[in-house]
């Protein structure tokens, strides 16, 4: 009789254990359809807003921020974030693995995240150093450089980056501290923008000082490289 009841009990316990497994199975299967529905949006939306920005919002009550196709954003910007972020973009597949060796070998004190890094980051996750979202961020990067062009990646990237408190976008930094459209900026103005991005509360483009002037003029000398070798060839109209 013991045996049977043990028999009858090892027996439920094997079924509870197969109906939490399906029960597992079909929630992680939707959590990735989801995601993946979540990238293929993104790939033709424009982003509406992201988990900082949020905030952000309310933190200091109120952001800036304006969608632009990429058509509409300078390509002195456009070269002058791919120079001062990641200037290999083109020809990596979501990791910059000459970088990240680069940061190794230098005891990480680099960095070595890319554009698509960045933008995997600022568009589907949270701002953080914790290795839960690094790990999620190492897992949506390749899935995003799949489904989306370069071109996408860096459009969204320059909608979505902070340049300011509360000033988000290319758009909304054009005007804020040159009072231009993003379509108009020089590449000296392009380059200052790209100069803050690090750092975008602690430096500014409107008032900069002699390292982000010093920073800036590199910037604009390795924009003006990309252009001639070709390492835009994969955004540049």
């Amino acid at each position: 009789m013991a045996r049977k009841r043990k028999d009858k009990k090892s027996h439920e316990d094997r079924g509870l254990t197969r109906r939490v497994g399906r029960v597992l199975w079909r929630v992680g299967f939707w959590a990735v359809a989801l995601v993946l529905l979540w990238i293929i949006a993104y790939r033709f939306l424009p982003v509406p807003t992201t988990a900082y920005m949020v905030s952000e919002a309310r933190r200091i009550g109120t952001i800036d921020q304006t969608w632009r196709p990429l058509e509409e954003i300078s390509p002195n910007l456009q070269r002058a974030v791919v120079a001062a972020e990641d200037a290999n973009f083109c020809a990596h597949w979501g990791f910059d693995m000459s970088a990240i060796r680069d940061a190794i070998s230098d005891g990480a004190q680099r960095g070595a995240s890319t554009l698509s890094q960045q933008t995997v980051k600022n568009a589907f996750l949270w701002h953080g150093r914790n290795w839960g979202r690094k790990a999620l961020e190492a897992a949506l990067t390749p899935v995003v450089e799949l489904i989306w062009p370069k071109s996408r990646v860096l459009e969204v990237y320059l909608n979505i980056a902070e340049f300011d408190a509360g000033i988000f976008g290319a758009e909304a930094a054009a005007q804020h501290y040159f009072g231009v459209s993003a379509a108009d900026l020089t590449l000296a103005q392009a380059a200052r923008l790209a100069a803050v991005l690090p750092a975008p509360k602690d430096r500014s483009a409107a008032n900069p000082s002699p390292w982000l002037l010093e920073r800036a003029a590199s910037i604009a000398d390795g924009a003006a490289t990309i252009a001639n070798d070709g390492r835009d060839d994969c955004f540049a109209n």
